[in-house]
């Protein structure tokens, strides 16, 4: 029953990303209670993974016990594609379903791979074995994360913004923190082992490394950025039915109503809409729509950020964000650069799927990068538009000129598409990991949920119902200064990372000699 264990060690480590629900103000202390990532969930899950490719029989087993282990573990994180998918796109549901299981089975192929390798390469001692296991598993995330247009939603960093290793967030950011996070689940999986069969001594060598790699992060000193001020915003989440945002006859005229009056009512300094919040092009808003919410921006003491489709059938449409201001000549734009496959491109040979779905606007040009920030009231603001706040490789361009830097994040969402499921949640997770990571707050406009300011310490401080039409009201306060890992990533990119990880290989397959032992062999 080995394929079930591993079934079940996926999931765990798919909920330990994003607990839905709190349990027990009696669990706490483990997370639960106020639904934060279980940090601990991730490291048994795949200490168990770990432990069971050390009885692989060979490669070939252990490279199918990590396919297994994955593909469970991304299905569960997300499933939710089967809502966009079936629910609101139309695909019948044995395809939605197989959708999501080919999608999962595809990214597993990855660390099926690095487990496979892993079986070939690991060293005899538990600490060095463990080193090449965390090496090969940085491999796959990062692979997942950046080839063919990038998916890292689920890595496992992000079960760590609340745990021990969270000091080292600022200094390795998430795929450095994924490494460590593998480097200690090898250690109790393969340190356990070696107790087990008497080797005290690799069993000892194990728990000394697993005790540094816990204390570590606690010494290391937290990032010494200053406060740029506080700017007061109003976070609109319209909660438009996805069944009904682009019908023309019921979701686009409560659209224009209710952002129509929430924007022209605004009385803070800065309010945000989600994503297409204005589900028609400029062109296409009844006459004097568009031009009277210029109008209101045009003087006093606001600014808005509306998120609307912008172009023509000629030049071709964007998935934009609009920021207005008093004082500004055209007004500023940001387009998405980093687009979702089948959602707003179309990959090629792909064309015959997406006509099985009923997904609107699917075909975008995409935006530059980097793009200039939304300066207002003393703060830059940066902005994404929905799941490119998963790519902290790109949000680290805007950090390279330290006086240029953004002092916020903002992005703008629509997480309709999925339902009311641990795509929010998730969500949320990853903006406060970015939090960590620059040390600067995150503001979050979305239109379902779940819409909220994050600080730069990754704290929920204000955030709105799901589910509701909410206008939340909060002051935000913006920093300065850069993180090392900001420093750094904007400099080489993930270039740091990859050296080390193939430093590490290199040193394995020299190791891996004619008369060397394997933590196999023992």
């Amino acid at each position: 029953m080995t394929w079930l264990a591993l079934s079940l060690a996926g999931a765990l480590q798919a909920a330990s990303l994003a607990w839905p629900v709190a349990v027990s103000p009696a669990l706490a202390w483990a997370g639960l209670a106020q639904g934060e990532p279980l940090w601990w969930g991730q490291g048994l899950a795949l200490a168990t993974l770990a432990g069971l490719l050390r009885s692989a029989a060979n490669w070939r087993q252990a490279a199918l016990r990590g396919w297994i282990f994955t593909t469970a573990w991304l299905a569960c994180t997300f499933g939710w594609l089967f809502t966009s998918m079936h629910t609101y796109g139309g695909l019948a549901a044995p395809l939605a379903v197989l959708a999501v299981l080919l999608l999962a089975g595809l990214l597993a192929l990855y660390y099926a791979a690095a487990c496979g390798v892993f079986r070939r390469l690991a060293l005899g001692h538990p600490v060095w074995a463990a080193l090449v296991f965390a090496a090969l598993w940085l491999l796959a995330e990062m692979a997942r994360g950046m080839l063919l247009t990038g998916f890292g939603w689920g890595a496992i960093g992000y079960a760590h913004l609340a745990g021990p290793l969270a000091g080292l967030i600022p200094w390795v950011g998430l795929y450095g923190v994924s490494f460590v996070a593998a480097w200690l689940a090898a250690c109790v999986a393969l340190g356990l082992s070696a107790s087990l069969a008497g080797r005290r001594r690799d069993a000892l060598g194990a728990a000394v490394l697993l005790l540094v790699l816990v204390l570590l992060p606690q010494g290391l000193p937290p990032p010494q950025g200053g406060s740029t001020g506080t700017l007061d915003v109003t976070l609109l989440q319209g909660n438009i039915p996805q069944d009904e945002k682009f019908d023309s006859q019921t979701g686009v005229l409560k659209a224009l109503q209710w952002y129509g009056e929430q924007l022209q009512q605004s009385t803070r300094a800065l309010v945000i809409t989600p994503e297409t919040a204005l589900p028609l092009l400029p062109a296409q808003l009844p006459p004097g729509y568009w031009q009277a919410l210029q109008q209101r921006f045009a003087s006093g003491a606001q600014a808005a950020l509306v998120g609307v489709p912008l172009g023509s059938f000629e030049e071709g449409y964007t998935n934009s964000v609009v920021g207005l201001k008093p004082g500004q000549g055209s007004p500023w734009r940001y387009d998405k650069h980093h687009l979702v496959p089948f959602g707003e491109f179309i990959p090629p040979f792909f064309r015959w799927f997406t006509d099985l779905m009923n997904i609107p606007l699917g075909d975008f040009n995409r935006g530059a990068l980097p793009q200039p920030t939304f300066d207002w009231q003393g703060q830059r603001l940066a902005a994404t538009i929905c799941y490119e706040n998963l790519f902290s490789e790109e949000l680290a361009r805007q950090f390279l000129i330290e006086a240029k830097a953004p002092t916020m994040l903002v992005n703008v969402s629509n997480l309709g598409w999925f339902g009311d499921s641990l795509a929010m949640n998730q969500h949320l997770q990853i903006a406060r990991l970015r939090t960590l990571e620059f040390d600067r707050p995150f503001l979050l406009a979305t239109n379902t949920g779940r819409t909220a300011i994050v600080d730069h310490r990754g704290r929920v401080t204000h955030a709105a119902l799901p589910h509701t039409a909410v206008a939340l009201h909060g002051a935000v306060q913006g920093r300065s200064g850069i993180t090392p890992y900001a420093w750094w990533l904007a400099r080489w990119g993930l270039l740091p990372l990859l050296l080390l990880a193939l430093g590490v290989l290199t040193v394995a397959a020299w190791s891996k000699r004619p008369g060397r032992d394997s933590c196999f062999d023992r």
